[in-house]
C-alpha cells in the first residue's frame, strides 16, 4: 500500500511538471534553449511511470513471500505474481471496487491487507465463504457439516528460524475442485480467548459473515490466519496469487503455477 501510494505522488509530481512546461513554460522559453533538467526527466520518465502504475494496479503485481505459513506450496523467498482484476478492479490505495469480476473460491490463494494493519499484505488460502459454517478440529477441516478429504503424503523436513531441521506431516486437500498440500505438526495450538482459533479447540464452529472469508495458512501448525486475527474483509482482498517467477534459492521453483 506505501509503494502505491508513493507511485500515486511520483506521478503526479511528473506529470503536473510536464503539464505545467506544457501550458506555460515553454511559450516563454526563447527558441533553441535547452528544456530544465527536471523537465526533461519529468517527460522522460512519466509514461514509464503511468504504464507500471496501471501494470499493478490493475493487471498484474508482484510480491516476495517473507515466510513459511504457505508451505509446501509457497517457501520464503517465493518472488510470485498476483492477478489484480479476478476479483474486481479496484481503486489504488481505497481498495473500492468499482468493476465487479469474481469472487474468491474456496482454495483459492489470495494476498490481502492484513485486518489489523492494512499497511501489511498478507498471503493465506481461502478456507471459509460468506455463510460457510466452519469447524477445526483433530487438525482436520470441517466446512458447512462435511469434513474436508485429505490423504497421506508422507513427511515434510524444513528448516525454521535457528537453523533447527523440523518434520511435519504432510497431506494432500481437497477444497471443493482444488487440491493442495499441506503441513501438520505434532503440536497443540494456543490462542486468546474469544479467537476463531480458541473457538475450534473447543470443538466449535463458526460462520463466516457476509462480506467476508475465512483464510489459513498451509503450514496450518505455523500460520497467522484467521484463527488468531479474524476473517477477512472483502474489501482488504488485493488479489490472487498464480504464478511463482523467481526463487534465488531454488530455480526449479521458476515457473511453478500456484494451486
Amino acid at each position: 500500500m506505501m509503494f502505491a501510494l508513493f507511485m500515486i505522488v511520483v506521478l503526479l509530481v511528473t506529470g503536473l511538471i510536464w503539464l505545467f512546461d506544457s501550458l506555460v513554460l515553454s511559450k516563454k522559453r526563447p527558441a533553441g534553449v535547452d528544456e530544465p533538467v527536471v523537465v526533461e526527466y519529468a517527460k522522460s520518465f512519466f509514461p514509464v511511470i503511468l504504464m507500471v502504475f496501471l501494470i499493478r494496479s490493475f493487471i498484474v503485481e508482484p510480491f516476495k513471500i517473507p515466510s513459511g505459513s504457505m508451505m509446501p506450496t509457497l517457501l520464503a523467498g517465493d518472488f510470485i505474481l498476483v492477478n489484480k482484476f479476478t476479483y474486481g478492479l479496484r481503486v489504488p490505495i481505497l481498495n473500492n471496487t468499482f468493476l465487479k469480476v469474481n469472487k474468491p473460491a474456496r482454495g483459492d490463494v489470495i494476498v490481502f491487507h492484513y485486518p489489523p494493519n492494512p499497511s501489511i499484505d498478507y498471503i493465506k488460502r481461502v478456507v471459509g465463504l460468506p455463510g460457510d459454517k466452519v469447524g477445526y478440529l483433530d487438525k482436520r477441516l470441517t466446512i458447512n457439516g462435511r469434513r474436508v478429504d485429505v490423504e497421506d503424503a508422507g513427511y515434510y523436513e524444513y528448516v525454521m528460524s535457528g537453523l533447527n531441521v523440523v518434520e511435519a506431516k504432510q497431506y494432500h486437500e481437497q477444497l471443493g475442485v482444488k487440491k493442495h498440500d499441506i503441513l501438520v505438526h505434532d503440536v497443540m495450538g494456543s490462542y486468546d480467548t474469544d479467537t476463531i482459533g480458541a473457538k475450534f479447540l473447543e470443538g466449535e464452529e463458526v460462520t463466516v459473515p457476509d462480506g467476508h472469508y475465512l483464510a489459513m495458512g498451509d503450514n496450518r501448525d505455523n500460520s497467522s490466519d484467521s484463527r488468531v486475527w479474524g476473517f477477512v474483509p472483502e474489501q482488504n482482498l488485493v488479489g490472487k496469487a498464480f504464478f511463482i517467477w523467481m526463487n534465488f534459492d531454488q530455480g526449479s521453483r521458476i515457473g511453478t503455477k500456484i494451486e
